[in-house]
């Protein structure tokens, strides 16, 4: 695939858009929100990376990644029209069809908004088949958000309740929440819990929280969903890198719902 758009989310991600060499190839190509795609550099190496993009916008996939070890190193080095690798999708992804005619809260904190992005977007360009939808996003402070200006716009949707917030504002200058993303819930509008699907992504001390949340909320055990893309490498489920007892991240998941994760601790 070819580099076709790249640039910084923050000081340390940044934004590639690539896209198949023949234009019929990259118009065919199906994902779901929440798979995974392996990006490799001859002579460098491979790693895993979450699609970003949406399957309801084909031709060009696109991919949050952060500048940590070798091969995003390189990664960083390439220019627009430079050439990489990409095989995939991997991973089971969100059951986008089990989830339609379902209200959705999508719960996200850090570097996590990268594959639930994702999935919005997929909710978005079909917001006919899905009921009300919330966002809620945090982050450290208002330069580590990623996508900032495009979620921003998004709280201009009458479709769409979309919550932001930052823990600390240096700058005064955030015109959302501050505080932790726990603290969006107190903005949530009144829910029909047996009729919705929470879909979370964020580091490890983060679920906790955000699950204490859900439940108060009474919303079903195994319509929380969550992406815990732990220790991948391979994404065919040869390395053993992911695997936790039988169970293979990269084959298995990367999403998994509570009940998963109550029976497997390690998971998260």
């Amino acid at each position: 695939m070819r580099i076709v758009r790249r640039y910084d989310l923050s000081k340390d991600v940044r934004f590639f858009q690539v896209r198949a060499l023949e234009m019929e190839r990259a118009l065919k190509m199906q994902y779901l929100p929440g798979q995974f795609m392996i990006i490799s550099l001859p002579g460098v190496g491979e790693a895993p990376f979450s699609i970003s993009s949406s399957p309801s916008r084909p031709g060009l996939l696109e991919f949050g990644i952060r500048r940590i070890g070798v091969v995003t190193n390189e990664l960083f080095k390439l220019k627009e029209n430079a050439m990489i690798g990409v095989r995939g999708p991997y991973g089971n992804g969100f059951p986008i069809e089990k989830i339609e005619k379902h209200d959705v809260i999508i719960v996200v904190g850090g570097l996590s908004v990268i594959p639930l992005r994702s999935l919005l977007l997929y909710v978005l360009d079909n917001r006919d088949r899905y009921g009300q939808v919330t966002f809620m996003y945090g982050g450290r402070k208002p330069e580590d958000m990623l996508f900032l200006r495009e979620l921003l716009e998004l709280r201009d949707r009458d479709d769409l309740n979309c919550l932001l917030a930052v823990e600390k504002d240096p700058d005064g200058k955030w015109p959302c929440e501050i505080g932790m993303v726990t603290s969006l819930f107190s903005r949530l509008k009144k829910i029909d819990a047996e009729n919705t699907y929470a879909l979370v992504c964020g580091p490890p001390v983060m679920y906790k929280f955000v699950i204490d949340e859900l439940l108060k909320l009474n919303i079903q055990k195994h319509q929380i969903l969550m992406t815990l893309e732990r220790r991948m490498k391979c994404g065919i489920g040869k390395c053993g890198h992911c695997a936790i007892g039988s169970i293979y991240t990269c084959l298995d998941g990367p999403v998994f719902s509570y009940w998963d994760v109550l029976h497997m601790k390690d998971l998260i």
